[in-house]
């Protein structure tokens, strides 16, 4: 990925240029000490003059208002802010008309920020002062008085907090009174820029110590620059959080959102003092020093999977390259590309106006449909469907171009969307809510309504990441996620009546990802590399889980590393560095699901037989009792030796009844509830009462046996031998009560309860 700069020969501003912003994702605004707003037309060519402002006024910093203003969606912006060395702040017109000026600093202001949903204005000036605005100019509060100039401003995802500078230090303040807040110092010079993305909610700085900083939004530094040879004047992300663009003196950057630079580029710009991205983030521009503004866009993104390549080498060419054959064949686009994703055998192409879906098959006759929003923010892909996320919502098609459905729920932002907040799978879409972290919202893919009895899924504490699996049946369907603790959980998306068993299956996990044609789960966790060969081994037994793990030290993949696929056995990582890592795993897993979900039984022991490796037969132990085929499950316990299960599967066996198996093999995988409503519905009513006695559930042994009015003496005997055994006396008062009723010796218990068998 690199960036294409261009310039005009001469620039069309006298002066250096302060400030930059885009109202569409062809149309620029810029502005320049010699007091002239021009518009800049990119499909044109033209660039014309908006307004020339007062010769004491000197603008410094400009903002459009959100397109989404109060709900409603526009086009285009229709305004901005605009701040000035007089200590003034200006609401300006698209056509350049001023409709408000506002005293706002004693001194210039020096930035000013819209909210994202345009309600509040946030402005910061050389008086050291934080104040927040309404939408119409009128003062809300002054939030901060630094003694200090405060050079940039940036507001919180959730438009509930504001970042600010103050030297060298970085100052997050919550609206809220009271509310404490969060200062740290992030570098060693003065700071001139911040940005704070909606998206991925991570924080950039940049300072006269010449370095750029990326920080969580706790304050922890997660990527350093090395010092360039000039201050660094400005920093910006673009809208999807997955790049961002650094300034500095004849200098030009394009980074990944981990820190890592993609492209360098060295442009006669003079300092560049502001740098905005295109609404669609295909582009950007700067706002130069020498006069000059300069446009980059950027090309030569990748994706690849199995043996394709693809490049987007222009804006609207894509090159596609088949690395068996040597293959190349070239896609041309009517509009320019915004956003494209490769998978599960097709490439999918958002451009301004149209999706293109191509099949790796045939290149040469894609299927093309209209969009009904401009700016495509994500491409989800699974094998039967896709997902657009767009500024208006959630669309789910078919590889057809079939609209199937376009899920909703309370409060949906898909501006802040990405692909760590919401998973796809053949039959179901999850979604992080964004207003209530710890809550995931689960749809069916087919209709677009919420799953199951349409509860969503809550965890006790905030989720950083969620994945569903992408093979098997529907009510088997697993989700995995990661919370604030970096601890791993999975558990069932199926979700009626009682809450489904939230398990915990790793810690310290940085990142995950399922594999693409079976149900393997592989992550990075603390300075291991771990795949999780059936990660289902937690609902059947417990104790095998460790026994299905693949581990591998991670120590080489240095700090911060993402998964990126998991296709067939071979994982794709990418290190801090941005450098990619590819690792092969055993293929012996992936076959064994496939035989599996074929119930191929056969075949699967004779696998495991000629592989002869434990987590291999640790992996069909699990899944022969997940699919209650107990001959297989007898023989792969047999071979990691556990004995004590095979003797207990032996007895399962030798069951007279199939209810009594099918509950005795709920017990097996420790679903004891299951198992004792089971033995119940099938009238087995000393069954029932017999297994809470063998796992000491006293109590409910009682309950049944009284309810039932059946077998209270065999409980209460049971009950006599055990207190015995252990030398203790009784001091249950339910059993007291009963005891009382009704005494049985225990030779005449031990008689009867040989008569029973």
């Amino acid at each position: 990925m690199r960036l294409k700069t261009s310039l005009l020969k001469e620039p069309k501003h006298k002066e250096l240029v302060s400030c930059v912003g885009w109202t569409t994702a062809d149309e620029l605004y810029s502005c320049s000490d010699d007091h002239q707003i021009l518009k800049w037309n990119l499909l044109t060519s033209e660039t014309s003059r908006v307004v020339k402002l007062p010769d004491d006024t000197y603008p410094i910093d400009l903002h459009w208002l959100p397109r989404s203003v109060g709900g409603k969606k526009q086009s285009q912006a229709e305004s901005f802010v605009l701040t000035s060395s007089d200590g003034k702040f200006h609401l300006i017109s698209k056509v350049g008309r001023v409709e408000k000026s506002v005293e706002a600093h004693s001194g210039a202001v020096l930035a000013g920020r819209w909210n994202s949903e345009g309600t509040a204005l946030a402005t910061v000036g050389e008086d050291g002062q934080v104040k927040i605005w309404s939408k119409s100019g009128m003062l809300r509060s002054t939030l901060a008085q630094q003694g200090t100039p405060v050079y940039s401003v940036a507001w919180g995802p959730d438009s509930e907090k504001v970042l600010y500078t103050s030297g060298k230090q970085l100052i997050i303040k919550p609206l809220q009174p009271n509310v404490k807040l969060l200062q740290w110092k992030a570098h060693d010079g003065l700071i001139l820029k911040t940005d704070w993305n909606s998206v991925n909610e991570l924080i950039l700085s940049a300072g006269e110590d010449c370095k750029y900083k990326v920080w969580d939004s706790y304050g922890h530094l997660l990527y350093s620059s090395q010092p360039h040879e000039y201050p660094i004047t400005s920093v910006a992300w673009s809208g999807d959080g997955e790049l961002f663009a650094v300034g500095s003196f004849h200098t030009l950057r394009l980074c990944d959102k981990t820190g890592w630079s993609y492209a360098l580029e060295k442009p006669n710009t003079g300092s560049i003092f502001n740098i905005a991205w295109s609404v669609d983030g295909t582009q950007l521009a700067g706002a130069c020093g020498n006069g000059h503004v300069i446009f980059a866009h950027v090309v030569e993104q990748r994706w690849e999977w199995k043996n394709f390549e693809i490049t987007l080498i222009k804006r609207r060419t894509m090159q596609v390259h088949n690395v068996i054959n040597d293959a190349v064949d070239l896609l041309e686009f009517r509009d320019r590309v915004i956003k494209a994703s490769l998978n599960y055998g097709h490439l999918v192409v958002s451009t301004s106006l149209q999706c293109y879906v191509f099949s790796t098959n045939n290149w040469n006759t894609p299927l093309i449909f209209d969009l009904k929003e401009g700016t495509v923010t994500l491409i989800l892909q699974a094998e039967r469907h896709f997902l657009l996320v767009d500024g208006g919502g959630l669309y789910l098609y078919s590889y057809e171009g079939r609209l199937i459905s376009s899920p909703k729920f309370p409060g949906m932002r898909t501006d802040i969307l990405n692909a760590q907040t919401v998973s796809l799978s053949n039959d179901t879409l999850a979604v992080k809510d964004k207003a209530d972290e710890k809550v995931i919202y689960i749809f069916d893919a087919i209709s677009g309504k919420p799953l199951g009895d349409g509860k969503s899924l809550t965890h006790k504490t905030e989720i950083v990441e969620i994945a569903l699996d992408q093979k098997g049946l529907t009510n088997e369907r697993k989700i995995a996620f990661i919370d604030k603790n970096r601890d791993l959980y999975i558990t069932s998306v199926k979700r009626f009546g009682k809450e489904q068993k939230i398990v915990k299956i790793g810690t310290m996990v940085q990142t995950l990802a399922w594999n693409d044609t079976s149900n393997l789960l592989c992550g990075i966790q603390d300075t291991h590399f771990t795949v999780w060969y059936y990660p289902n081994t937690v609902y059947v037994d417990k104790d095998l889980l460790t026994k299905t793990l693949y581990e591998k030290d991670a120590s080489d993949f240095s700090k911060n590393p993402q998964i990126v696929h998991f296709v067939g056995n071979q994982i794709t990582i990418r290190r801090a560095d941005g450098s990619l890592i590819h690792i092969n795993i055993s293929p012996y897993p992936v076959i064994l699901h496939e035989y599996v979900s074929s119930s191929k039984w056969e075949d699967a022991v004779r696998l495991c037989r000629f592989v002869k490796d434990q987590t291999m037969w640790a992996c069909l132990a699990a899944m022969a009792v997940a699919n209650k085929d107990m001959a297989t499950a007898e023989i792969a316990y047999a071979s990691i030796g556990e004995i004590d299960k095979v003797q207990y599967i032996n007895f399962i066996k030798d069951l007279p009844s199939k209810e009594s198996r099918m509950a005795h093999i709920l017990l097996f995988s420790g679903n004891t509830q299951e198992a004792e409503t089971l033995l119940l519905q099938t009238g087995l009513i000393y069954q029932a009462i017999q297994v809470n006695i063998n796992l000491y559930n006293w109590d409910r042994a009682l309950e049944l046996a009284v309810k039932h009015k059946t077998h209270v003496d065999t409980v209460l005997a049971y009950r006599q031998k055990f207190l015995e055994d252990f030398g203790k006396k009784e001091t249950n008062k339910r059993f007291l009560q009963y005891a009382e009723g009704g005494k049985i010796h225990l030779l005449e218990f031990n008689c009867a309860f040989d008569s029973l068998y």
